[in-house]
């Protein structure tokens, strides 16, 4: 995505979410590096759900190296002809990629300022371009942080309605191994997020 790099003050919490939204991001647009494998061997967690899956990744992270996940991440989403796992809105909306979730979505990007980086051909409905763009909406790179309210409906458009089914699916792939816990990681992050905003519209009721 193209951003911008103006810095807006938020609260922590959504600074926090944020940083999640974009670490899943990373992973999933490509494999980690050995600096990001690093990094991610050195997380911690706590007893939470997610703590535990951040706990269960940062472990196997400790004994993974580059070219293996190099070797995992193209099973699962490049294979031959195409991986394990087709990581698109359209394709787990309807079975088909490039489908009207697609289009639904570049419509709301457009409505936001959002533009897809030069350099990118994916189709932006991919799981790690709507990972990085709700980071986005939350810190404010496509302009102001966006209110909790729009933050909700595009998660509830284009996030909620299958992201946690893929992060199930990614869990339980038969090529997953680092990503298995990054799986779980999303699973349960989409699950707090959808009970989030379902709460902050009950206090807003």
């Amino acid at each position: 995505m193209e951003q911008a790099t103006v810095t807006h003050s938020i609260a922590e919490e959504d600074r926090l979410r944020a940083d999640l939204y974009d670490y899943l991001g990373v992973l999933l647009a490509g494999p980690p590096n050995q600096a990001l494998l690093d990094q991610t061997a050195r997380l911690s967690g706590d007893e939470t759900d997610l703590g535990t899956a951040i706990a269960a990744l940062s472990k196997i992270a400790q004994h993974t190296k580059a070219p293996a996940v190099e070797r995992e991440f193209n099973a699962l989403f490049i294979g031959l002809g195409r991986g394990e796992l087709l990581p698109y809105a359209s394709y787990y909306l309807t079975g088909f990629l490039n489908e009207k979730p697609l289009a639904a979505l570049r419509r709301d990007m457009a409505a936001r300022g959002m533009t897809r980086a030069q350099n990118v051909y994916e189709p932006e409905d991919n799981i790690a371009s709507l990972m990085e763009m709700m980071a986005g909406l939350i810190t404010g790179r496509f302009g102001k942080p966006a209110p909790l309210a729009d933050q909700k409906t595009f998660f509830n458009r284009h996030i909620g309605p299958w992201a946690g089914h893929f992060f199930t699916d990614l869990e339980a792939a038969k090529n997953s191994v680092l990503y298995a816990p990054v799986g779980a990681v999303g699973r349960v992050f989409m699950e707090i997020e959808a009970e989030g905003f379902r709460m902050s519209a009950e206090g807003s009721a």
